[in-house]
Parts: structure tokens; sequence; C-alpha cells
């Protein structure tokens, strides 16, 4: 794609990210702070004036959907908006109207539509690894073997950095589930059940907005040139560029580091330690990154992404 589609497509998630109609403040920060930590481009965006753009009504849906001269670039437009309005759980129905008018936009058939939205729609409705056998607080914490969780962690953080770096836009949608069911594991590991508002609600607390962190996710590997054609259908590899890997990686090395902590100190971090220690946790995993690279890599060329449905629930 050339600057004036990749600008568009882009234009097209930002919307899709506010097309629930709720309007929440901190959403709304989460993502400006996305678009100005991109900021202006290589190939001369500027996401800051970008988003502006979106929220001033300078662009819509149709004039961005006229720019996209090509198939390909209208259906990842379509399926990166998918993706966008399922980051935080089943999108409502606003958003379901978005998309709708999106697709007529882009000129896509029903079967163009269909396919992503059911792939997104399994991935945000995964049911958690399992449930307590009872409803009801835990009273006794189960004790957790620290180097256990610590493989762990390391293993869903080399996973999420080897589904960034493949071209297919699918393979982005399910590193947030992934996220989910490994703080959840570590969780469990000590006493607590949780449930996915109470996942979610850490992850914000901690810096992790679900939105925000999915358009960073599209957002660097749009810019990079790293998406493949459509979903599930490109020839397979790794895409041309490590742009992603370290994102992925660190946020999730990072959030398994802070939700150890976290749980292991019975909740008693209140939202500014959370945030500091998150912050200081993505340092070191950046540091780490090249380490696990040969690793994330090596995962990257053995998955299928027509299966990854079934990778998030078997993870």
């Amino acid at each position: 794609m050339n600057a004036d589609e990749t600008r568009a497509v882009l234009a097209i998630a930002l919307m899709a990210a506010h097309a629930d109609g709720r309007k929440v403040d901190a959403e709304r920060d989460e993502v400006r702070r996305v678009a100005e930590a991109l900021g202006a481009t290589a190939i001369g965006l500027n996401l800051p004036a970008l988003y502006q753009d979106v929220l001033l009504r300078r662009i819509d849906v149709d004039r961005a959907a006229a720019v996209l001269g090509s198939t390909e670039s209208r259906q990842l437009a379509f399926e990166l908006a998918v993706g966008m309005c399922d980051a935080d759980g089943l999108r409502n129905e606003p958003e379901t109207r978005f998309l709708a008018d999106l697709g007529t936009a882009l000129r896509l058939s029903a079967p163009e539509m269909a396919e992503p939205a059911a792939i997104a729609d399994a991935l945000a409705t995964t049911p958690l690894p399992a449930a307590a056998p009872e409803p009801g607080p835990v009273v006794a914490s189960i004790p957790a073997d620290s180097a256990e969780l610590e493989r762990m962690i390391l293993n869903y953080s080399i996973l999420n950095g080897a589904l960034e770096l493949l071209p297919q836009s699918m393979a982005s949608m399910a590193i947030i589930p992934l996220q989910m069911r490994m703080v959840y594991r570590i969780g469990r590991a000590h006493g607590v059940e949780l449930d996915s508002g109470q996942i979610k609600h850490l992850l914000a607390t901690a810096g992790v907005g679900l939105t925000g962190q999915y358009l960073e996710e599209i957002g660097r590997k749009l810019i990079g040139g790293l998406f493949g054609k459509v979903a599930g259908k490109s020839a397979g590899g790794l895409a041309g560029g490590a742009t992603g890997i370290a994102f992925s990686f660190a946020t999730t090395y990072a959030l398994g580091k802070v939700a150890i902590r976290y749980y292991a100190g019975s909740r008693t971090m209140n939202t500014q330690m959370l945030k500091e220690a998150f912050a200081s946790m993505v340092q070191e995993a950046r540091g780490l990154q090249a380490r696990y690279q040969p690793q994330i890599e090596q995962q990257a060329r053995s998955i299928d992404v027509k299966r990854i449905v079934q990778l998030v629930r078997e993870a």
C-alpha cells in the first residue's frame, strides 16, 4: 500500500475505535496516547493529526474507503476494523452497524465480511481456561510454582511476539485473548479465580488498554508495511521486518511479571505502583528481546493462522 492507502486504513481503524458510542474518556485518552506515540512516520503520516481529523469528522468512512483501490487493501481495512471493535470484547450494536456500513462502503461481499467477523467473534468470546468448581471468593491461596510461572510467561511472550511477526491480520487479534488467559492462570495459581472483567480492569490499571494496545500493534505493522494480503490466504512466511516483536513480546512479558507481583502480594498494589511496575518491566523485557528472537521467529514459522482460534483455546 502507498502512504495514502495506509492513512485511509488507519483512519478507518481509528473510526472503529470510537464506533461503540460510549465515548469513554479513558479509552479516548488511550487511543490519543497511541497516536501520539506513533507520531510522524517515515512514510509521511502524521498520526496525531489524523486522529484529530477523525475526531472532528474531517474524514469519514466513505472518503477513506474511496482511497482504497485494491481488493486486498479494502479487505485489510475491514479486518482491522473488526479487530478494533472486538478488542475489548464482543462488539455492541453501534459497532455492528458501523461494520455493516463500512463493508458497504468498501464494496465487500457478504462472505468477505462474514469470515473475519466470525474469527474475531470466536477470539473475543473464547472462554478462560477453567472455572472454579464452586462460585464465591477463594479463601486460601494455592502455592504457586515460581519457576513454572516464569516459564509460562516467557512462553506466552514468545508466542505473542511470533503472532505479531505474521503478515495476516487475524494473528494480531489473538494477542489480547492470550494475554488474558495468561493473567487468569497466574491469578489461579495464587488462589484467585478471575473473570474477564477483572482481568481487563487489571490490564487497564497497569496501563495496557485493550483498544489502545490493538491499535498500536496494527499501527506499527501498517507503518512498517508488514501486513500481507487477505487473512489466512497470503503466502506463508514471516512479515518482512521486526517492528512488532519488541512491542508484543515486551508487553506480554511485563504484564505477566506484574500479575505475579500483584496476586502474590494479595492485590495490595495501587494504580501508581502497578503502572510504575509495568513500565519498569517493559524496559526489562525489551532488553531480553534479542536473546529470544530466534525462538520467536521459529515459532512464527510453525503457526497455522487458519487454526488461530484453536491455538488460543489450547494455549
